[in-house]
């Protein structure tokens, strides 16, 4: 992705949740749906392929749970160069909301 270049619904979503910690799937199935007051949605194939996509370009990476019991729960953390390519995507966000607002007042 280039820097500007829109980021997915999905993605945008799986980072912002993963700004808060470290998240399993299902987890951040659920906080994208409240976050977004029900208005997003990720199947689990859409997440899992997102995972996946945003794994091979060290946006997130994998790691296992350390709580007794769940050791072989995976779980997903943001990385440094994730959260870049977040606030990247919020100050581009900001800038067109900006412009609208402009446009429209004008």
């Amino acid at each position: 992705m280039k820097k500007g270049e829109p980021m997915s619904e999905s993605y945008y979503y799986i980072l912002l949740c993963l700004s808060k910690g470290p998240n399993h799937g299902y987890g951040i199935m659920s906080m994208t749906r409240q976050l977004s007051g029900g208005e997003v949605r990720i199947g689990s194939g859409t997440m899992y392929g997102a995972t996946g996509n945003l794994m091979k370009k060290g946006w997130i990476e994998e790691i296992f749970s350390q709580e007794p019991g769940e050791e072989r729960r995976r779980l997903y953390r943001l990385t440094g160069e994730g959260r870049e390519a977040l606030l990247g995507e919020i100050e581009r966000l900001k800038k067109m909301l900006a412009v609208a607002g402009e446009v429209m007042e004008g």
